[in-house]
């Protein structure tokens, strides 16, 4: 049986090492990396779990990835993937914005239109409750309907009220739009015109 040459043993030993310090002297870097992540990340938080939830679970998911390979000291793969986290949380968090710029926008016209559209509607079901006969083509029954549709539109408009308030934007533009969408089913039928209703259709 060959001996082992103690040279070789020595240099592998010492190369062993080398890399031993190497990788050491990367562990500190590397969690200063991992925390500007988790700073970056966190300032994204907030507005991302409202607008882009998930964008901002695939970057939770990214953190854990890479302090996982920082606890297994994978040092040198933790530096640029924690780095690049801080630029994807900047990009989630502009997403974010973006996305909240436009719920507010559509949140505006809905706003400015569908109280007027609102408002119409119930000048116009006052008025023909208290008519003695109803306009061709509108039945007793098919008025019930309308003043039906028309309570849940105003129920739902209060909620999409309550939801803004509370700052659930999202929820409050969709059931808006939901609202918008009954009053001009319910405007067509009453034969109530754009400019009656003072509102953007």
């Amino acid at each position: 049986m060959m001996k082992r040459n103690p040279v070789l043993l020595i240099i592998a030993v010492f190369v062993g090492m080398l890399m031993f310090v190497a990788c050491a002297g990367q562990k500190g870097p590397a969690e200063l990396a991992i925390k500007a992540a988790e700073e970056a990340i966190n300032a994204a938080k907030v507005e991302a779990e409202k607008y882009v939830p998930d964008q901002m679970a695939e970057l939770d998911n990214a953190l854990a990835a890479v302090k996982d390979k920082f606890a297994k000291g994978e040092y040198g793969a933790v530096i640029p993937e924690a780095q690049s986290l801080v630029t994807k949380a900047k990009g989630v968090l502009d997403a974010a914005l973006a996305k909240k710029g436009e719920l507010m926008k559509n949140w505006t016209d809905l706003s400015q239109g569908v109280p007027g559209m609102l408002e119409a509607i119930q000048g116009k079901v006052d008025s023909l409750a208290k008519s003695v006969k109803l306009p061709a083509g509108l039945t007793a029954e098919k008025f019930e309907e309308v003043k039906t549709t028309f309570m849940s539109a105003k129920d739902d408009w209060a909620k999409a009220l309550e939801s803004f308030k509370a700052g659930n934007y999202a929820e409050a533009v969709s059931v808006a739009g939901t609202v918008k969408e009954k009053a001009v089913q319910t405007m067509q039928t009453l034969g109530i015109t754009t400019a009656d209703a003072g509102s953007k259709t």
